[in-house]
């Protein structure tokens, strides 16, 4: 299977998860947002199990499990992290801070798995996160406060997600892989959602809506898909193609409730795509400190 088919079904979850957006924000009037990720996961759970479910038990082994925890355990992290941070930071600079993990995967890579990127790799990380603070970012970022530091860590755990899922992904089977991450968290949605806020739900036709979409293509599908695809491809070129959301997100805007985009906005959006571009032309391919 080709490089090329692998990121083009990662740039498809870019799609789904961005014009999701909408459906979302709309949702959250009526629904808490932990409430509603645990409505999500567990839909996508019940999805997975009917499709995988009696693969599961041929030959399961402990080290598929583990994996599929610890990559699940990343995967809550980042959705807890970034509900909590967004109480206490705007949402704009949650959106930029969030996609700093695109920045911070290939460095996961070469510390804990010795994964160097290539040159491009990393300049496309670059002027992609350049991209997304123009198009996120309106005013100057002044101080640091804890719901900054939380969206960070936010990041953090999303970029631990890509890095072992793409370690894992080469030696496991990706339906084992897909099925327990999402599994686990729901269950940790389900254990989490009445302690960290107060619970709130009316079942609206939009909760209803973007439960059984995002429970099906944001999450059962398309966590599917990049368990599938990362055996194709590198976590620096997933975590770089995942810069195309806000992208993909605004472009739904547009057409649903016809919000525009400034010129500054529009400018990072040009930058993400370059950065995209500056990886698949292969300008520079050469490896930082190769191996002798």
């Amino acid at each position: 299977m080709s490089r090329r088919v692998a990121e083009a079904a990662l740039a498809g979850n870019t799609i789904v998860w961005g014009s999701t957006f909408v459906l979302v924000k709309s949702a959250l009037a009526n629904v808490s947002p932990l409430l509603f990720l645990a409505l999500r996961f567990s839909l996508a759970s019940l999805i997975l199990v009917a499709l995988f479910g009696r693969g599961l038990r041929i030959a399961l082994k402990g080290a598929e499990v583990r994996a599929g925890i610890l990559i699940g355990c990343f995967l809550f992290s980042g959705y807890l992290l970034q509900t909590l941070g967004l109480r206490l930071t705007s949402a704009p600079k949650s959106a930029f801070l969030t996609g700093l993990g695109s920045v911070m995967v290939p460095l996961l890579a070469m510390a804990v798995y010795r994964n160097r990127p290539q040159v491009s790799e990393l300049l496309g990380v670059l002027v992609a996160t350049v991209g997304l603070g123009l198009m996120t970012l309106e005013g100057p970022v002044t101080a640091i406060n804890r719901g900054d530091l939380l969206t960070v860590g936010c990041a953090l755990a999303f970029a631990a997600h890509i890095v072992t899922l793409g370690h894992y992904s080469e030696e496991m089977r990706f339906e084992v892989l897909s099925i327990l991450q999402v599994v686990t968290s729901a269950a940790l949605a389900l254990a989490l959602f009445a302690w960290v806020e107060p619970p709130r739900l009316a079942w609206q036709p939009a909760v209803i809506y973007a439960v059984l979409i995002t429970g099906f293509l944001a999450t059962a599908a398309a966590f599917t898909v990049q368990a599938w695809a990362q055996r194709y491809t590198t976590s620096t070129r997933t975590a770089l193609i995942y810069t195309l959301e806000p992208v993909f997100a605004w472009i739904t805007s547009y057409w649903l409730v016809g919000e525009g985009l400034s010129r500054r906005a529009a400018a990072g959006a040009a930058l993400i795509m370059g950065g995209v571009l500056l990886v698949e032309l292969k300008p520079l391919n050469l490896k930082l400190h190769p191996s002798k």
